[in-house]
Formats: C-alpha cells, structure tokens, sequence
C-alpha cells in the first residue's frame, strides 16, 4: 500500500547547499524550465511529474522525443540515477512506476485525441492552415455562415465542403457576409489539401477529447501522467504548437474557478514552448497571455519548457514563479548577451555572478528559484536535480499496448462517429436543387441515393461505446461554445440552430 504524501508540506526536488523543496500550493503560479539541448530538461520534468502525481495531482505533457514512456514502470535500470543519489546524500530511491495513460493524435501509441472543427474555432485554424490576415477573416466568415445556416463542422472535409458552397453562391452571400474572393477560397482549399496529406484528418472528428478525463487518480490516489505521444506531430511545429494551445483553452473553459488551493487541479507541461510565440499574430500572442494570466484560478498550473526563457514573451515570463534553469552555451557575443538576459530574469543570489554560473553548469545541475508561502520567488540557488524513482528506457511497443488495453478510456475512444454535418448536408441541398436524370424527383430513389444518406447512419451500428462518447461531445459542440470567445474571437458554434 502506497502512503500519501501530506499534500500541503513542499516536496524536495533538488539538493545543494541545502535541499531546495517546491510547495505544491504554489504551484499553480506557473513555471519554467530552461537550458540548451542536452542538459537535462526533459529529466528535470520526469522529476515534477512524479512529484505531483504522488501527491495526487494529474499531469499532462508531451513525450517530444518519445523517451518518457518508461514513467510507467519502476526505475533502477540508470546507474547516474544511483550516483546521483550518492552525491546528494539520499540513503536510497525507490524504483517505482507511475499511473500513466497513453495518448496520440494519430492514434497509434496512445488512445486517439480529437477535436472537432467547430471546437478549434477560426483563429487557431487559421494559424494551423498558416493563412493570411484576409484568409483568416474570409475563414472567420465560412463559420460564421455555417453557425447561420445550422452546419455543424465536425472535421475537414465539413470544412472543405463549407469553402465550396460560399465559393460556389459567393454573389448571393456577399451583401450579408462581405467579399468572399475566389482567391482566399483557394488559398484555403489549397492549405486544408496539405493538411489532410500531413494527417491532419486524424486531429478532426468524434468522438472528441473531453479534456477532464484528463483529470484522474488511480486506486493508490496518484495522479494520472497524461503523455502526449508528440514525435510525429512535431514534424509539423507550428500544428503542434497550435494544437497544445487548443487544450489549454479548453481546460480554462471547463474547469470552474477556484482560487486557491492546497495543491493544484491538474499541471500542464509545454514543451518545446517556443514554438507557441513563433511567428503568432499580436492578436493571438494577447489572447494567450491572457490564458496564462487566469487559468491559475482554475486550479491549473502551465510549466514552459524551452531552451532559452527569453524564448517567452515579458508578459507571459512574468508569470512564470518556479524557475529551473540548466546550463546556457555562449559561443558567440549575441549568446553571452542572451545568457545575460536569461540571468536577469532570476533574483541575485550575492554569493555567485548568474550568469556565469548558468555557463559552468553540469548535465542535472541547474539554478533554481522557487516560490515562498507568500508568493515571492526565492534567491536561486546552485544544486543538483534528484534522481527520478521511474525507469529511463521508453517501454517497448507490447509493454505501451499493455498499459493501452488496460485503460478504462480505451472504450471511449476506440472508435469513430461520423453525424451527419456541413459535408451530407450540403451534399443533400446539391442533389435536391439539381437531380439527377437518371433519378428524377419522385422516382424510386434505388441504391444510388442510398450512398447520399448520412454515414453516421452506418457508423451508427458498429462505433459500440463509442456513441456515448459522441453524444457528451454534440452537447459539448452545442453548449459550451459561448465560453470559448477568449480564443476563438467568432465561434465555431453551431449547434442550437438543428
């Protein structure tokens, strides 16, 4: 039987002069973690990781390199791991496994993560199709006739039959809607075409992911280690960036406020963060800060991973509380000038020069500043990580397939919905305004109008325990929309009008 921590003492995570201890109602204030490739940051989030499942709080992260599976089993397998436990005068570290489920956009390492067109909304869509100020406005438009007309928008080929149809009547709608140019249409088209052949299909459609599930402990009371399995998907950065964006503005949209707490809701690990800033929009940069700055009174706690903290915008770094920063290279004077500024955004510790420092340190070493019981950061510190208690070697495919079957979410996520949205609908109102001749109107419709009715029909009969799932997400589609304007600006909303 796993004994509890008390969840209201702070829990060590590094060891120096003297042990350096974090304190878990503290650590929704947010956090950083810093250095150059090759440091040790992905070690440093394995360490927080275990932490706050132990005490109980989930976690979410993304697996970049596909080297944190291993979180699962019982550690013992590193012989740094010992020696590092040596070095800081810990009589042993327990091997232990922790409760992780497995999750992936492609649905091949992990349970399928999906969101529908409408919940994404224009302005993150716009930013994965990498479109233009005059292509996001005429997408922000598509929505908006869709919402009118009672279209839903599920997945890509709603979308793609939604850009056809206002191409298609763009002389009708233009007096409402504004010019919808034949060009944008296109260059949407085109985008939405290069997406779908870089997998884009699989990030789209039902059941969608409902973000609480990510919120759960397992028998022993540890928090779940949501693992993102993120090496494909960074392949393409800028979808990557994007779409972890979208989670976290669905976690501030579902969970209630509750100032607070003795320990966080849930923590939230952005690695490779950098990529979230590159090259986004002011309006979308405000728009995350804003999300930065209020989702810690929901309980949740957003840790940036990157190499360089001026990587983050000012406002956003402002935020960051907890600090754990690994060694910076300076080989050129613009990186000295960097690390300077890196050093800058920690508070002086007058018996050592930061920044020169942050250039001497060890693989697992690092500089640390963390949070008081009144909310201000600490004088960082010089010391080493504690060693993880789980294993270092990524499970091998059996082992990750055991954990998989093993889920109770496995239900609810195998399968696909297909309803009947934009695509059957406007497919519909085509047949109707022209039939064909060799069907005309009253006739028996034979097979052929078979193939015209909704595909949710027949996927209907197999998706099992998937419907359910389908079902809280067409409510979620329908009800929880007017929450999302934070992010979305003009919603994806649909629903309430069919």
């Amino acid at each position: 039987m796993i004994v509890m921590p008390d969840t209201a003492k702070p829990f060590p995570v590094a060891g120096g002069a003297h042990v350096v201890t974090m304190l878990p109602s503290m650590a929704n204030r947010h956090g950083l973690i810093a250095g150059a490739t090759g440091t040790g940051k992905t070690t440093t989030l394995r360490v927080l990781a275990e932490n706050f499942s132990a005490l109980g709080v989930p976690v979410f992260l993304a697996d970049i390199k596909g080297d944190l599976s291993g979180i699962a089993r019982a550690g013992g397998d590193n012989p740094k791991a010992t020696e590092r436990a040596q070095q800081l005068g810990l009589s042993a570290v327990p091997p232990e496994g922790y409760p992780v489920t497995f999750w992936d956009t492609y649905g091949l390492s992990g349970h399928p993560v999906r969101t529908t067109v409408s919940e994404m909304g224009p302005l993150l869509l716009a930013r994965i199709l990498d479109l233009n100020d005059i292509q996001s406005d005429v997408l922000t438009i598509l929505f908006k006739i869709a919402d009118d007309q009672g279209l839903l928008l599920l997945d890509l080929k709603d979308l793609s039959a939604m850009a056809r149809y206002c191409s298609d009547h763009a002389k009708e709608l233009k007096s409402q809607y504004g010019n919808i140019s034949p060009a944008s249409i296109g260059s949407i088209q085109r985008s939405l075409l290069t997406l779908q052949q870089q997998g884009g299909d699989n990030l789209f459609g039902e059941p969608a992911l409902d973000v609480l599930d990510f919120v759960r402990t397992d028998a022993s009371g540890r928090g779940m280690i949501n693992i993102l399995a993120a090496d494909r998907l960074m392949q393409s950065p800028k979808i990557y960036a994007t779409f972890l964006l979208w989670l976290l503005s669905e976690l501030f949209e579902k969970f209630p406020e509750e100032g607070d707490r003795e320990k966080p809701r849930l923590v939230f690990f952005f690695d490779e963060a950098h990529l979230l800033f590159a090259d986004a929009p002011k309006a979308l940069e405000e728009k995350i800060v804003q999300v930065v700055r209020l989702i810690r009174s929901k309980g949740i706690g957003v840790y940036f991973v990157t190499q360089n903290p001026l990587d983050l915008p000012d406002p956003v770094l402002g935020q960051l509380g907890n600090r754990i920063h690994h060694a910076l290279r300076a080989f050129t004077p613009k990186d000295a000038k960097e690390i300077k500024g890196a050093a800058a955004t920690l508070r002086a510790n007058p018996a050592f020069d930061t920044a020169t420092v942050m250039t001497q340190l060890q693989i697992g070493e690092v500089l640390i500043s963390m949070l008081d019981a009144n909310g201000s950061p600490g004088v960082v510190e010089r010391a080493f990580m504690y060693p993880p208690h789980s294993r270092f070697t990524p499970l091998s495919p059996e082992e990750r397939a055991q954990v998989i079957a093993s889920s109770l979410l496995r239900s609810t996520y195998a399968g696909t919905v297909d309803r009947e949205s934009a695509y059957e609908i406007l497919k519909k109102r085509a047949a109707t305004v022209t039939p064909s001749p060799a069907a005309p109107r009253g006739s028996d419709p034979g097979p052929a109008a078979e193939t015209r009715r909704p595909a949710s029909r027949a996927s209907r009969k197999d998706a099992g325990d998937v419907l359910g799932s389908a079902a809280a997400s067409a409510a979620r589609s329908v009800g929880t929309q007017l929450g999302k304007a934070l992010i979305r600006g003009v919603l994806g909303s649909l629903a309430g009008k069919r």
